[in-house]
């Protein structure tokens, strides 16, 4: 296959089709000005003698022909003006996967199809999302299977991103904003806000809550206002709206994604080494959402 442009889009493919991420690869392609880099892996455990040579030549023509055929499909949706390249690996799909967006240079995101497994399979097999989040350093972007395109909504498109704590979420804050501007669309942060179980009073908690939630949505704010000072973000011409609700948070994103063109969510600081990079709330969402998610670093980098 010949070698990808710098700087392109990468889109992971397997062996079932995957249109709803190869519609949202090119289309992100296309708004950055670059090309599109396929890769898919072939999945290889190592294996007995007697079945070295189906392996090495069963396995390898059906992976390619698979890959030619995502080639194919890709080359239809992008047209002429857009580079699209390819890539066979061998071996297991997170780490030949991360190998390969490692290869690169400069990627600008990895796009994956979430495919929509049973409760079972999901226990019993890993997800390619968590092992990718736990390793790429790239924004990673999920689509889910159903997804066709952005929703026709009256007020125009619009990207919605789960917030934090203000102080915690300025890698969130950047994304969102570049990415609503990418889109062209309007930017809506969604914040929540809970409290201790310690007060007896309901009503007294959530008026003392919503008044901790009107706070952070106050610190948000200041916090894009720093952010663009810095040079980090730039809001020209951008219309962002902050809204802080009690929790629970899952339900109202995943409410949110209906009408969004995109998700953005930062992903978790697991308290130990091998825990999840997704947290609770992120890994509910991508199992849930109806567009888009993209999956930042917790940190700015820099």
């Amino acid at each position: 296959m010949s070698q990808p442009d710098p700087g392109p889009v990468v889109l992971a493919v397997g062996d079932q089709p995957a249109d709803a991420a190869m519609t949202f690869a090119v289309a992100e392609a296309q708004r950055l000005g670059c090309g599109v880099h396929v890769v898919h892996v072939v999945h290889s455990l190592p294996q007995g003698p007697e079945l070295v040579l189906v392996q090495s030549v069963d396995v390898e023509a059906v992976g390619r022909q698979s890959l030619r055929d995502a080639l194919e499909r890709c080359r239809e949706l992008a047209g002429e003006g857009t580079r699209v390249t390819g890539r066979l690996m061998i071996g297991t799909v997170v780490h030949e996967l991360v190998a390969a967006v490692e290869d690169l240079d400069e990627p600008r995101v990895v796009v994956l199809q979430h495919r929509d497994l049973s409760r079972v399979r999901r226990l019993v097999s890993r997800s390619t999302t968590r092992g990718l989040a736990a390793r790429l350093r790239v924004p990673l972007v999920s689509v889910p299977a159903g997804w066709t395109g952005p929703p026709q909504t009256p007020g125009g498109a619009v990207v919605t991103a789960g917030v934090d704590s203000p102080e915690r979420s300025d890698a969130v804050l950047v994304a969102a904003v570049g990415a609503a501007r990418a889109h062209g669309a309007r930017l809506e942060l969604l914040h929540s806000w809970g409290l201790p179980g310690f007060y007896d009073d309901p009503a007294l908690a959530r008026t003392h809550g919503e008044g901790v939630g009107r706070q952070e949505a106050q610190e948000i704010r200041e916090r894009l206002d720093a952010l663009a000072g810095e040079g980090a973000l730039d809001l020209d011409g951008v219309e962002v709206s902050v809204e802080a609700y009690e929790e629970p948070t899952a339900e109202r994103l995943v409410d949110a994604s209906r009408t969004s063109c995109l998700l953005v969510l930062g992903k978790h600081d697991p308290l130990v080494p091998m825990g999840s990079h997704l947290g609770p709330v992120t890994g509910a969402v991508l199992h849930e959402a109806a567009c888009p998610v993209l999956l930042v670093e917790p940190h700015r980098r820099g």
